[in-house]
């Protein structure tokens, strides 16, 4: 009567090459998804960059158009620190380049809109166009972020064109609602989405 063939090797190993095959390939889809997309937009630095927004509506209640642009162009400068800082500190992270990649298509999307803003504002205020700042800036931010969003996660384009129908909006609006559209967009629209990429995106 025959000995039974001993068996060669633990009976898990065909078990053990199939969970490591499926991890190889977790790790392959996130680093292509990564390698398409720039995903280190801070949540919460959009939440921050909203609250300054805020901050200096209730500042410019009142001011002349001089101090409302300066006032407007101050708070620009803090919120894009801010962005800028919680930006590097979330791609360092999570392992994501800023500057090449993903993150470079998003920075050179968003820039031209963006230089285009702040060009065109000292023209506008030399010439007494004031009132059309707000929608100058809504509809020129929102393509910015539109444009470099395409390289990001789907709710940056999607809180683009909400900067983009705002600012439609705002050229129809009474002039006195500008302070109210600039809040409703610097203010609300980066909490609000600002919460949503912090709760989907990691912070």
């Amino acid at each position: 009567m025959s000995e039974p063939i001993p068996r060669i090797g633990p009976e898990r190993h065909p078990l053990a090459l199939h969970d490591r095959a499926m991890e190889n390939l977790h790790f392959i889809r996130r680093t292509m998804e990564r390698s398409g997309a720039f995903t280190a937009v801070s949540g919460g630095a959009l939440v921050l960059m909203g609250g300054v927004a805020l901050v200096a509506w209730g500042l410019t209640r009142g001011a002349s158009p001089g101090a409302w642009v300066a006032i407007w162009m101050a708070a620009a400068a803090v919120a894009m620190l801010l962005g800028i800082t919680a930006t590097v500190l979330k791609a360092r992270r999570m392992g994501e380049p800023v500057l090449r990649g993903p993150g470079w298509k998003f920075l050179v999307g968003a820039l031209p809109a963006l230089l285009v803003g702040g060009v065109l504002t000292l023209p506008l205020l030399r010439a007494g166009e004031a009132d059309l700042l707000p929608a100058v800036w809504l509809l020129l931010y929102g393509t910015a972020i539109m444009s470099g969003g395409a390289f990001s996660v789907p709710a940056i384009p999607a809180m683009g064109a909400c900067f983009l129908a705002l600012g439609a909006a705002s050229l129809i609006a009474p002039t006195a609602w500008g302070g109210v559209m600039m809040a409703a967009g610097f203010g609300g629209l980066h909490i609000v989405f600002g919460l949503l990429i912090s709760r989907r995106h990691g912070g």
